[in-house]
Parts: structure tokens; sequence; C-alpha cells
């Protein structure tokens, strides 16, 4: 248990001493766009609100009553223990230029020289603090995505050792591969990226492979490293949802959100933020008509709780393809994420693994959705990148490669991560205290107080 937090302190106060300082340029402030910077902080603070309330509510409604105080006080807590370890080494090692194309460096640790006037080398017209804000809020939505395959069932200790382990050892580095400077999958600056393996880099706008691949595939590995919750193991379903009220309403700040997670990853004001903005309309829109559809001829009943369901799969789909799509891309990615993650919803009765508010089907599937169409539905009048429908086959052979090495490299190491934790302190509640609930049993509260 001592292991993680010994392995920060090493971190924060010598991982200097050991990677190569590569210093970012402190440009004068008459170089900062003050309109780009204005959207930028909006967007930050919209994705910020995705988290905090949106998320929370979206998750915190579906689960048992018992639970609802817990699932809450996960994504809260995320949020805080995320940005102290974005700002303490997360930014530094996932953005800045590192001694290779796999990590980033040390220059920020602490950020370290950052100044009121710095502009970071990806982040061109706004202030890197800015910057820095925005990537933070990515890091924690990304975290906070994978409880919610466990969310009713793991202990709250684990939790936070398992988040912290995580996005250390996971999302750092594939944040830096697709995003970082010189990251080998498709960061920028990686000019050579193209020599190395004749594809072209990866196009992930927003966070399909980052984020939801990410997040999903930790997501599937923590529900069957967990086990089976006790609801699912005896019934083969879950307990009704507390509210979907609520869930309605985490949806709809999420859908609102979102647009600062995709609009706002153009890191300017300008034409392409608003065509990202337009498509991720077009495409949740799509992907929730074509879920309730599917869902109405399949059960004869269109759910609320499958429309926003569908929402967020749209919104999950379209996310990796967002600077890079025109509106009938976005159109037939949403259609296809709001079918394919309905029909994924029911894998895990098939298999038997319990996912507890679908965070593989929705997510992963979703973002393998969408990753994968991007290489197909790209425009290079929109994004500067071919696809397939314009002549360019290699950029889905691209997107292939990106989309299964995220699945691989994530899956092992949150395996390992897991194994670890579940070994020396445990993992899942015992039957008994899941039955009591997660408000009671981690936090000594209820719902009504």
């Amino acid at each position: 248990m001592q292991l993680i937090p010994r392995f920060f302190v090493f971190l924060l106060f010598f991982g200097g001493m050991f990677f190569p300082q590569y210093g970012l340029a402190d440009i004068p402030a008459s170089k900062i766009d003050s309109g780009d910077t204005a959207w930028m902080l909006v967007s930050t603070a919209l994705v910020l609100m995705m988290l905090i309330p949106g998320l929370a509510l979206f998750y915190g409604g579906m689960v048992s009553k018992e639970n609802v105080l817990g699932v809450l006080a996960q994504s809260f807590v995320i949020c805080c223990l995320v940005s102290v370890l974005w700002v303490a080494y997360g930014y530094s090692f996932a953005f800045t230029q590192g001694a290779s194309v796999f990590l980033g460096g040390s220059s920020r640790i602490m950020l370290a020289g950052l100044g009121i006037n710095s502009i970071s080398t990806l982040a061109g017209t706004i202030p890197e603090s800015v910057y820095i804000m925005f990537q933070l809020t990515f890091a924690a939505i990304t975290c906070a995505l994978i409880l919610g395959a466990v969310a009713t069932r793991i202990r709250f200790s684990s939790m936070l050792v398992f988040i912290a382990a995580w996005f250390t050892f996971v999302y750092i580095p594939i944040a830096h591969w697709v995003w970082g400077d010189h990251g080998w999958l498709g960061g920028t600056n990686i000019d050579h990226y193209a020599g190395l393996l004749g594809l072209g880099t990866t196009l992930d706008y927003a966070g399909g492979t980052v984020v939801h691949i990410n997040a999903g595939i930790a997501g599937l590995v923590a529900a069957l490293v967990s086990g089976q919750g006790f609801d699912f193991k005896h019934r083969r379903r879950h307990t009704p949802p507390y509210n979907i009220g609520l869930s309605l309403t985490g949806a709809a700040l999420l859908w609102v959100g979102w647009f600062g997670f995709n609009a706002g990853s153009a890191l300017t004001s300008g034409t392409r933020a608003g065509m990202a903005m337009l498509v991720t309309q077009a495409a949740t829109a799509a992907a929730a008509l074509a879920w309730m559809a599917v869902e109405w001829m399949h059960s004869r009943k269109p759910t609320v709780l499958g429309l926003i369901s569908g929402a967020v799969a749209g919104l999950v789909a379209i996310t990796p393809a967002s600077g890079f799509v025109d509106v009938t891309g976005a159109l037939y990615i949403g259609v296809a994420a709001g079918i394919i993650c309905y029909l994924a919803t029911n894998v895990k009765y098939k298999f038997g693994f319990d996912d507890t508010l679908d965070v593989f089907a929705v997510h992963c599937v979703g973002g393998i959705i969408g990753a994968i169409l991007t290489g197909v539905f790209a425009v290079e009048a929109v994004g500067g990148t071919k696809g397939v429908l314009e002549g360019n086959l290699n950029q889905l052979f691209a997107q292939l490669l990106s989309v299964g090495i995220t699945i691989a490299y994530c899956s092992v190491v949150s395996y390992i991560l897991l194994r670890i934790i579940k070994v020396c302190m445990g993992l899942a509640l015992p039957e008994m205290e899941q039955r009591i609930g997660l408000d009671q049993t981690q936090h000594a509260e209820t719902i009504n107080g």
C-alpha cells in the first residue's frame, strides 16, 4: 500500500534528475489572442461542468438509492485528486517534449517555470495556464468515467489508489502518444511518424482513444477483476435506478458541456471550432434517435434511459472525428453509434461480466466506432486530412493501429494495477456491505442527510 505514495514522492522531487528539461516558450503577452483565450476559458468551464455536476448526476441517478451519495462522491473526489496530480507532474509528462516519443519530460513538474505570459508550443495563441487547465479537465473526466463499471461495489480507498495509479501509468503515456509534443502516435511536431510506420498520424480530435476507449477498456478490466456485484450475481440484472430524472439532467449537462470538449479542442475561436460544434450536435441527435428506434423495436417501449444513453453514445463517437468530418459524416457516425452501442449493452449478460453502468458498451465501443469512422469520413476541407472516401486508405489503417495499441496497453497495465490493489488492500466490498450500500458503509451518510 505504501509503494504508490512513495512513487509519487519520488516522481515529484527527483524526477527532474533523470529526465531532460525541455523548456516551453515564455512569449510576450502581445502574442496571446484575447478572443481565443476567452473561448478556451469558457470551454474549460464547460468540460469541468461535464464532470461536476454532469457525470456525477448521470451516474448517480442510475444507481440504487443506497449508493447515490457514494457515486456522487466518486466523481467529486476524482476531480480533486486528478487536479492535484495534474499540476504536480501529469501535465509535464503528458504534454512536454521528453527524451523519447513515449513520455514527456520533467520541465513542468510542479509547473516549474510557468509564467503569466507563458505559451505552450502546443497551444498557440492562448496562455499556457489556460491550456494546462483545459487538459486537466480531460484527464479528470476520463478517470471518473471508469468508475461507472464498478460504481456500486468498489471500496472508496481502493478506488483512490487505483485512479492515482491508472492516471500515472495509463492516462499520461497515452495522452502523450496521441496529443503530446512529439508523441509517437499522433502528437504535435511528430513529422517523422509517416516515415516510421508509413501510414500518417492518428486522428483523435478530442479523445476517442485517449479518453473513451481508454476509460472503457479500464472499466471492463475493473469489472472483470472485481467480480460480479450481488444483484447481478443473483438476478442477472441491476437494482432499478434511483432517479432517472437526475440522470437526464446529468446527460443534458454532458451534452452542453461536450461543446467545450469538442469545439474547445480547436484551441481557437475560429471556423474549425464552429464546425466541431455543429457536427457534435448532429451526431448526438442522430445517435439518440437511432438508439430509441432500435430499443423501441426490440422492447416495444422507448425508454428515457435509452434515449439519454444513445445521446451519450453519439457524443462519444463524434469526439475523435469532430474536427475532421462534415455534417454528412457526423450523421452516419451518430446512427452507427446509436445502433451498435445499444446492441453492445447485451454483451455483459451473454458473457457474465458486471459492467454496472455500461461503460464498455457506450464509451469503449462508441470510441472505437468514432475512431475507425474518422478514418473513413475525414474530409480534407475540414481538418486537412483525407479519409477513405477521399482516397486515403492509409488513414483507416492508422486509426485501426491506434485503437489496437490503446486497447492492448490499457488492458494489460490496468489489469496489473487492479490485481496488485486487490491483493494488497481488496477491491470490491463484501456482499453484505454491497447490500447496505456505499452511502452508509463508505461515508456513514444517506441521501436524505
